[in-house]
């Protein structure tokens, strides 16, 4: 397919989804990349507390809390 058949049909509105190789498609912004965090005792422990209550994993919480405050501080920063 030309590309300005493709960008036909993306124009107007078509499902171009099955043209494209999903395999191969990233996010910018959003590698991954292990790190190591170091908790005391009391801390992992409440986490383990709310990821049960809650039926996620510990790294979810974390991820998501983190990811929140720094939407959170992004937002009061902008203002």
């Amino acid at each position: 397919m030309k590309a300005e058949e493709f960008d036909e049909k993306f124009d107007s509105g078509e499902d171009i989804t099955s043209y494209l190789d999903l395999s191969t498609v990233r996010r910018p912004g959003y590698e991954q990349r292990r790190v190591n965090v170091d908790f005391p005792l009391w801390v992992i422990e409440a986490l383990d507390r709310e990821a049960e209550r809650i039926g996620v994993t510990r790294q979810s919480i974390i991820k998501v809390w983190i990811a929140e405050r720094l939407e959170q501080h992004s937002q009061i920063k902008n203002l």
